[in-house]
């Protein structure tokens, strides 16, 4: 089940193509199996990830919204990387307005433990007012273009890995999924600073190690 879930975040596979894989190597089940294993166990081990990752945030946040579709629909994911380009949270919203903005950065106080020293943004007129309020008017505010602000690359992992859906069919379904994603994602990324350089070997060998823990850390739940 462990590495059933595993593929399901980690790789760009459909529900069939999973059963599908698994066949191969002796195991049946059905798509259907894998959609109700993510429903049941993606939630419990997003949170798992999460409670690891409490108090060890950068000083430093990158904050920005992205486009997902949900049943038919595009929705607004809030996501938010440090300085060194390690992974806050992320929060799928209906509607891009000050409610959902604040509610974002009440979510990532809370993984963070502390106020940052600054915020980066692209300049959305509710973050000002909502960092003010929910992390304090000593909190600097920074707003940078398109170019200039690293998260925009961070956006590639979800979008690449949910391109091939074709979309969300239910909001919940959504959240989900894109809290687990990107928890997997930052659990396997193989340095703590964008500038840290790795072999592919030491690469390989950090990988397995993770998931070696991943599998100890899904058999808890």
């Amino acid at each position: 089940m462990y590495q059933v879930l595993l593929c399901r975040l980690r790789y760009k596979l459909s529900f069939r193509d999973i059963a599908e894989f698994f066949l191969l190597r002796g195991l049946e089940f059905t798509h259907e199996t894998v959609r109700d294993w993510e429903e049941r166990f993606a939630a419990m081990f997003a949170q798992q990830l999460r409670a690891k990752r409490q108090g060890k945030v950068g000083k430093i946040w990158l904050v920005d919204e992205t486009y997902i579709r949900v049943k038919g629909r595009w929705c607004y994911l809030y996501r938010a990387i440090d300085e060194d380009g390690n992974w806050v949270d992320v929060r799928l919203s209906e509607k891009r307005d000050m409610e959902a903005t604040k509610a974002f950065f009440s979510r990532v106080h809370e993984v963070a433990g502390e106020p940052p020293q600054g915020v980066v943004t692209d300049g959305l007129i509710s973050y000002p007012r909502a960092i003010d309020e929910e992390l304090g008017t000593d909190v600097e505010h920074e707003a940078r273009g398109y170019l200039g602000n690293l998260i925009e690359q961070s956006h590639r992992g979800i979008k690449q890995r949910y391109s091939p859906m074709l979309g969300f069919g239910a909001i919940e379904s959504a959240k989900r999924f894109c809290q687990a994603f990107d928890e997997v994602r930052q659990f396997l990324r193989p340095g703590a600073k964008m500038t840290e350089l790795a072999s592919l070997s030491k690469q390989r060998e950090h990988f397995v190690e993770r998931v070696s823990e991943l599998e100890e850390l899904f058999q808890a739940i």
